[in-house]
C-alpha cells in the first residue's frame, strides 16, 4: 500500500553551511558596538536558537569577562536589529549546500516525498536563503521562528509543519544538527536523523538520534529503510 512520507529539515548547519555569512554579520555587529569578534567554531555553537539568542549569548559571554556596564534591553534590541539588517542583505555570500543535499532533494521529489523546513531562523530570512541558494522549489512549506507563537524545541513547531503539509507524524522524519532539533523530534514522536558537526555546543554522543550522518551522501538508504519498515 502506498503512503505519503514527510521529511522536515532544519536549515542552518543541516541543509546549508551558513556559518561564514553568520560570522560576517555577527562580527559586523560586534565591531560596531565595541565587542570582541568571534571565530567560526564559536559561532556554530550559538546559532541553533536564532539571532537574538546568538547575539545575547555572545555578548553576555564577553560581558561576564570584561564588560561591567551595559544597557541590557536597549543594547540587545539594537544589536539584534543591526544583525538582522546586515545579514538579510548578505545572506548568501559564502553560504553553501552541504554535500549531497541537492541530489537528495531531487531524489525525494522523484519519489513523491514531501519536504518541509522547520527552522529557528525568521521565516522571511529562511525563505530568502532558500531562494538565493536555489532550492526553495523543493519545499512545500517553510516555518521559521516567528511563523507560529512557539518554535523549536516546542514540538508543535514540527507537528504543525507536518499537519499543514497534510502529512502524518507516524510517517515523518526530521533531519537536524543540534539538540534543539533532537528535543523537538523526540517530543513529537518523530524519528530523528542527526547531521554531524552541527551548530551546537553538544557532542554527537550527547544528542539523542536514531541515525547519524556526516552529510547527505547516501542518506537515501536510511530513508528507504524507514519507508519500508513503516509500510502498512
Amino acid at each position: 500500500m502506498s503512503q505519503k512520507l514527510t521529511i522536515v529539515l532544519d536549515l542552518d548547519g543541516t541543509l546549508v553551511e551558513t556559518a561564514p555569512d553568520l560570522i560576517n554579520a555577527h562580527n559586523h555587529v560586534m565591531k560596531k558596538f565595541g565587542f570582541k569578534t568571534m571565530y567560526e567554531n564559536d559561532i556554530k555553537k550559538l546559532v541553533g536558537k536564532g539571532a537574538s539568542s546568538l547575539i545575547t549569548r555572545s555578548v553576555w559571554g564577553q560581558a561576564q569577562k570584561n564588560i561591567k556596564k551595559i544597557d541590557d534591553d536597549k543594547t540587545k534590541k539594537e544589536m539584534v536589529k543591526e544583525f538582522i539588517d546586515y545579514y538579510s542583505k548578505n545572506i548568501c555570500v559564502e553560504s553553501k549546500l552541504l554535500n549531497g543535499v541537492e541530489n537528495f532533494l531531487k531524489w525525494s521529489k522523484k519519489n513523491n516525498i514531501s519536504l518541509g523546513v522547520c527552522t529557528n531562523k525568521q521565516q522571511y530570512l529562511a525563505e530568502d536563503l532558500l531562494k538565493e541558494i536555489k532550492i526553495n522549489n523543493y519545499f512545500e512549506y517553510v516555518a521559521g521562528s516567528n511563523t507560529f507563537d512557539y518554535c523549536k524545541p516546542d514540538p508543535r513547531h514540527l507537528t504543525n509543519v507536518i499537519e499543514i503539509m497534510q502529512g502524518d507524524v507516524k510517517k515523518s522524519i526530521m533531519i537536524g544538527d543540534s539538540e534543539t532539533d533532537s528535543e523537538t523530534a523526540r517530543s513529537a514522536g518523530v524519528p530523528f536523523i542527526l547531521v554531524e558537526n552541527g551548530y551546537t555546543e553538544k557532542t554527537t554522543s550527547e544528542i539523542h538520534h536514531d541515525y547519524l550522518i556526516k552529510d547527505f551522501i547516501g542518506i537515501e538508504e536510511i530513508i528507504r529503510k524507514y519507508f519500508i519498515i513503516n509500510i502498512d
